[in-house]
């Protein structure tokens, strides 16, 4: 009766061995921090924090062993530096010129249409929703295009600020793989 078993048992196709649960993981991670670089200019995603859990993903999945949870909390301090980046660059350029709130907030909505024109609607339309913001709130053209200048050029300063410390965590993540 036992030798009927293995005889039925040795007739049936052998399984496929599924992916592994770490190659999943692994495909997890980069694609966060993949998104979470292009996150970094779009404004709809906050790419620094993607970064960082695709970084910290990784770091789990290899045990710590090639990242270590020290160089995982310097990688945390970049993230809040960079997410930080992005409020005070807007912030400090709209307070330069003495733009109100709705000029942030219209560069803000001008970034999200952005997106959907193309490469100029993404750097342009900030400056075009801040103006227009600044406008409703002052109805003076001078000042909110005065404004609005300075509030873009602050999201501009800020992004290129938060892309370099992005790219910075990725390079040292790639670092750490590697040696």
């Amino acid at each position: 009766m036992p030798g009927d078993v293995t005889k039925v048992l040795s007739l049936r196709p052998p399984i496929p061995s599924p992916v592994p649960v770490t190659t999943i993981l692994w495909i997890t991670a980069i694609g966060l921090i993949v998104i979470g670089v292009a996150g970094t200019v779009l404004p709809a995603l906050s790419g620094a924090i993607l970064v960082f859990g695709g970084i910290a993903l990784a770091a789990w999945i290899d045990d710590f062993a090639r990242i270590p949870a020290w160089l995982l909390l310097l990688l945390g301090a970049l993230t809040a530096m960079a997410w930080a980046v992005d409020y005070v660059a807007a912030a400090v350029g709209a307070k330069r010129a003495g733009a109100s709130r709705y000029a942030i907030i219209g560069a803000a909505i001008g970034t999200v249409a952005g997106i959907f024109s193309g490469l100029w609607g993404l750097l342009f339309m900030p400056l075009v929703g801040a103006v227009i913001g600044e406008y409703l709130a002052q109805r003076d053209v001078r000042r909110a295009g005065k404004a609005g200048i300075a509030t873009w050029i602050g999201l501009l300063f800020g992004t290129a600020a938060k892309l370099a410390i992005v790219l910075t965590m990725v390079g040292i993540f790639v670092f750490a793989l590697v040696v």
